[in-house]
């Protein structure tokens, strides 16, 4: 069973989004989804200053199984990146909500999450996807 932070809000394409100091935003992909890829060996990320807009494609993540396109839950501008995950991406792989984020944005206005799914939601969504 996939653990899933309960301070975080989730997009169905299991990407995750977690409210940091100073009004910014962590995203990062979930458990499961670190699972479903297995052995994470590169990861590409966005450059710092880069504006998001909710649902864009942000970055890639690649494994020795394939590579998933990862999507912004909130819209911002990238405000840092993980580089530690340029020379250790298997770190998304042994704490993905943790030493395995991706990437940190600060909104311009508090993001809408309404449009997320809780914790609670993606749990349900991950018992019915693992059947």
């Amino acid at each position: 069973m996939s653990k899933i932070d309960h301070s975080a809000h989730y997009l169905s394409s299991h990407e995750w989004v977690r409210a940091a100091d100073g009004g910014e935003w962590i995203f990062g992909i979930s458990d499961h989804a670190q699972e479903a890829l297995s052995d994470i060996v590169y990861v590409e990320l966005p450059r710092v200053g880069k504006k998001l807009q909710a649902g864009d494609t942000f970055g890639v993540v690649e494994s020795v199984k394939a590579a998933s396109d990862v999507y912004a839950p909130i819209s911002g501008t990238v405000v840092a990146i993980n580089d530690a995950l340029e020379g250790d991406p298997a770190q998304i792989n042994a704490d993905p909500y943790g030493d395995g984020w991706l990437v940190r944005v600060k909104s311009d206005s508090t993001p809408d999450l309404s449009n997320l799914l809780t914790p609670d939601a993606y749990a349900t969504l991950l018992s019915n996807e693992e059947g």
